[in-house]
């Protein structure tokens, strides 16, 4: 008898549970809004933005964290400029002659040879004509400092590549190549 008892408890205990039980919408959530999320649509007008409709723009005048401003513009008097006026920020002690001799090889090299006389792999190739030898140039560190960071003519911009410090290492390293020419 004291086991039909606990059966007929059992079986009431669960249907107690089991009848308020709904599969597509549970009692209780555990942080409903990681199981029903909000769906924003990707630039759709926000409440959260303060002119209601598109995302927050930089304060006026705020640079980018890391970013160093360079003064000259990228125009043929911003390079005579550059040429002119622009000295290497590095000193002896900043200046690591083999960090640059890679970087002039892995970005640099391809075209205007290992030594600086414009016979790279793709000049021999003939992909590129007329890269100018180091010798022939009249330039200074603050030039080619200029032309790294905008490019010219064919050549293109290596700024993405390197950043401000790297490039000063290659432009002295120009620099040293021009010499040894």
């Amino acid at each position: 008898m004291k086991s039909l008892y606990k059966i007929a408890l059992l079986v009431c205990l669960s249907a107690v549970v089991t009848s308020c039980f709904d599969k597509s919408k549970p009692n209780y959530q555990y942080f409903p809004n990681m199981y029903e999320s909000v769906g924003y649509e990707t630039y759709s007008e926000s409440k959260a933005f303060a002119n209601g409709k598109e995302g927050q723009l930089p304060a006026e005048g705020s640079i980018p964290r890391g970013f160093e401003p360079y003064d000259y513009p990228n125009t043929t008097e911003g390079y005579n400029a550059a040429k002119a006026n622009s000295k290497s920020p590095l000193d002896s002690l900043s200046y690591d002659a083999p960090k640059a001799a890679a970087l002039f090889t892995v970005y640099c090299a391809i075209c205007h040879g290992d030594k600086g006389d414009g016979k790279g792999k793709l000049v021999q190739r003939e992909k590129f004509l007329g890269v100018p030898s180091y010798a022939d140039r009249d330039i200074t560190v603050g030039s080619v400092f200029h032309v790294a960071t905008y490019g010219l003519n064919a050549m293109g911009s290596h700024a993405n590549q390197l950043n401000a410090h790297e490039r000063w290492q290659v432009a002295t390293y120009v620099m040293e190549l021009k010499g040894k020419l």
